[in-house]
């Protein structure tokens, strides 16, 4: 059966974005007789609001876009990150990191990979590190990839079959210093955990599914078929995000909009004034 999810994360209202992206989720289970999960990623604790959440299920709901089952909460989830990164140490390719963002930022060392600056290595190998000092998990990438030996590649339906390659990615932290786990970790497990059959999110994840994979290599998880979509932009042509200030969708119910009306200008391919569809 095929199972599809929205999971937003809890730092903030929803804007049109959001919705696009829920409603292509929710329509391409319905029309195929599965199952949609609504699942809440609220494993930051500085910015993940209980308020939000709320905010997002009486969102959903105006928007017409009913879910199956009970809601997951990411937080309740913390064993399954744990025991996966247990699993991950005792093979030996993980490795505790103390650098900031500043740190890695400054480095002259640091090259550009699909999601910005690649970890430089630098606290690759170290000997005796002090993990009472604050420090986030690292994925040791060239080791990661000697371990499992083959080609990796996933189902994408506006690509066909992708070659991925995570090593582009470098070594990505799977458990960061103020959260259990990072947006990869804790979604790929997820997604498994949860029966995900079809992942249908916007194109700027498209990135991450090559780390996604390797995860799912390592861990022996399922491989789900994967839709990536275009992306709503604002008048100034920026894709719709919660740091520029996009209309939300709590803002547009609270004028009176019509939710039902919205989702199907949406289905229809139509956006309302000021608004475009970013190509993929």
């Amino acid at each position: 059966m095929i199972v599809s999810r929205f999971a937003p994360s809890p730092t903030g209202r929803l804007h049109l974005g959001h919705a696009f992206s829920a409603i292509r989720a929710h329509d391409f289970a319905r029309q195929r007789g599965g199952s949609f999960l609504l699942r809440i990623e609220d494993i930051d604790g500085t910015r993940s609001r209980p308020g939000h959440v709320e905010t997002i299920l009486r969102d959903m709901e105006w928007l017409g876009l009913s879910w199956d089952g009970e809601v997951v909460f990411q937080s309740h989830r913390l064993t399954l990150y744990e025991a996966a990164l247990e699993r991950l140490k005792a093979v030996g390719l993980l490795y505790p990191c103390f650098c900031t963002r500043a740190d890695i930022a400054a480095s002259i060392t640091a090259p550009h990979g699909p999601e910005g600056a690649i970890y430089p290595g630098t606290c690759r190998g170290l000997d005796a590190p002090d993990l009472s000092r604050a420090h986030c998990w690292r994925i040791d990438m060239t080791k990661a990839l000697a371990a499992i030996a083959c080609p990796l590649s996933f189902e994408d339906s506006g690509r066909g079959t992708v070659a991925a390659d995570p090593a582009a990615h470098g070594d990505v932290v799977l458990a960061r210093k103020d959260a259990p786990a990072s947006y990869h970790l804790a979604v790929t497990i997820d997604d498994a955990a949860q029966g995900v059959t079809d992942i249908v999110r916007g194109e700027d994840l498209f990135a991450a599914t090559h780390v996604h994979r390797l995860l799912q290599q390592l861990l022996g998880l399922p491989v789900p078929r994967y839709h990536h979509h275009a992306l709503l932009t604002g008048p100034d042509g920026q894709r719709l995000a919660k740091r520029n200030g996009a209309p939300t969708l709590a803002a547009l119910r609270e004028t009176g909009e019509d939710g039902r009306a919205l989702a199907e200008t949406l289905r229809r391919g139509e956006l309302p004034i000021g608004f475009a569809a970013a190509k993929a």
